[in-house]
């Protein structure tokens, strides 16, 4: 019987594979290959550079920190899924994650793309 191939290995075998779903922060990270001195590939994900955070305009949504809120509330709310508030965390000028919720009475940015109909859609304001 043949052994079970890696993970890492069967992703090899797919055309434009990632080791990260789409909802991963780390999803557009380039994937490196470092060789052990043995000769043994390990498969790493590259450093992800953080993009540029833009001047919030008219067209950007904003979300005002209510007392008790988490990033992960955030993400469950504007995305659907809890584990995207690295995204929101993207937007804003934090180091910490928890800095996003840290001060109630704060707007903090909410990039496009969450359900409700984009910047400003549904009942958050900008």
């Amino acid at each position: 019987m043949a052994e079970p191939q890696p993970y890492e290995s069967a992703l090899d075998a797919i055309p434009g594979s990632h080791p990260y779903p789409r909802s991963s922060r780390y999803h557009d990270a380039e994937i490196g290959i470092h060789t052990q001195p043995d000769g043994t590939p390990v498969r790493y994900a590259k450093r992800r550079l953080l993009p540029p955070i833009s001047e919030v305009d008219e067209d950007t949504a904003t979300h005002t920190v209510s007392s008790g809120e988490r990033p992960d509330h955030l993400g469950q709310r504007y995305f659907g899924d809890p584990a995207a508030w690295w995204r929101i965390a993207d937007a804003n000028p934090v180091l910490d994650p928890r800095e996003l919720t840290a001060e109630p009475g704060e707007e903090i940015a909410i990039p496009d793309g969450f359900p409700g109909g984009g910047p400003g859609g549904g009942r958050h304001g900008r």
